[in-house]
């Protein structure tokens, strides 16, 4: 069993590590880090701070490399420009 992003061999319904980077594509595929469980959804947070969201576990799939970067390039940049993440 290979965790590949968090994901027991890439797949949910898995619950995921803290601060792991995962797709709601129940909101337009957009990349949150996992915060934990919520009764039966999973909180997530947005990259580059701001509110968290719940998402059902079956609409969440890990990121694959270019949402990875691109997570990563905003989460850098917010903290360049000083915004509290």
């Amino acid at each position: 069993m290979c965790a590949v992003d968090g994901f027991p061999n890439g797949h949910t319904p898995h619950t995921p590590a803290p601060g792991t980077l995962v797709v709601d594509t129940s909101r337009a595929d957009r990349v949150g880090e996992f915060r934990g469980t919520a009764g039966p959804y999973w909180s997530l947070r947005p990259v580059c701070g701001g509110q968290e969201w719940e998402a059902a576990p079956e609409n969440v799939r890990p990121v694959d490399r270019i949402e990875r970067l691109r997570a990563e390039n905003a989460r850098r940049n917010a903290r360049s420009e000083g915004r509290l993440l």
